[in-house]
């Protein structure tokens, strides 16, 4: 992928770090700060949010790089409208883990590739189906004693002990884990042909 170009990734996550890694991609790390909106309306829906946010970041990226692949992501969980980040507290990542059990809630990642040699541009976003059964307190308690939710989206982190509140997926995993791999080698066709 990406023809012996540089690739930039325009996030710190470790997650996506690593999804990059097991296709064969060492990318440079430039964590960007942008104020994320994690705001929908009849204008803008979740997919629109987070394709809107991963560009944010790539753009925010793409002005430090003269000749790279620039890579923005953007990741939220979405249960009847209502939005999920990432917890600011323990007290949040309980009541997400508390909303989220005994549903089904939808994972939406975001990705926008920008060659920072042309100025193109391309994004996307890819939607995952994820079903928690109904939590204990003993478990919620527990996973939030691991110190794992508090980095991500919807308070919880299927690649790790997350996987164990997670009965079932209908879709892509990589979108869950927070950077879509199907959806980003389209993109990175489209990109090519552009």
């Amino acid at each position: 992928m990406f023809a012996d170009r540089q690739v930039v990734l325009a996030s710190a996550s470790p997650r996506r770090l690593e999804i990059l890694r097991q296709i064969g991609i060492e990318p440079e790390l430039c964590p960007v700060d942008i104020d994320e909106d994690n705001t929908i309306s009849p204008q803008r829906d979740e997919e629109a949010l987070v394709s809107e946010n991963a560009a944010r970041k790539a753009q925010a990226a793409a002005g430090l790089y003269a000749d790279a692949i620039i890579i923005g992501a953007d990741t939220i969980v979405a249960l009847d409208g209502v939005i999920f980040g990432k917890p600011a507290d323990r007290a949040e990542a309980r009541q997400m883990l508390e909303a989220l059990s005994g549903h089904t809630h939808k994972v939406y990642s975001g990705v926008c590739l920008i060659d920072s040699r042309s100025g193109k541009s391309v994004g996307g976003a890819s939607v995952c189906e994820v079903t928690f059964p109904r939590l204990k307190e003993r478990e919620i308690e527990e996973y939030l004693d691991s110190g794992e939710p508090f980095d991500k989206a919807g308070a919880y982190g299927i690649q790790g002990r997350g996987a164990l509140l997670v009965d079932h997926i209908d879709g892509d995993y990589y979108t869950v884990v927070g950077l879509p791999v199907a959806l980003l080698r389209r993109l990175e066709i489209i990109l090519a042909m552009a």
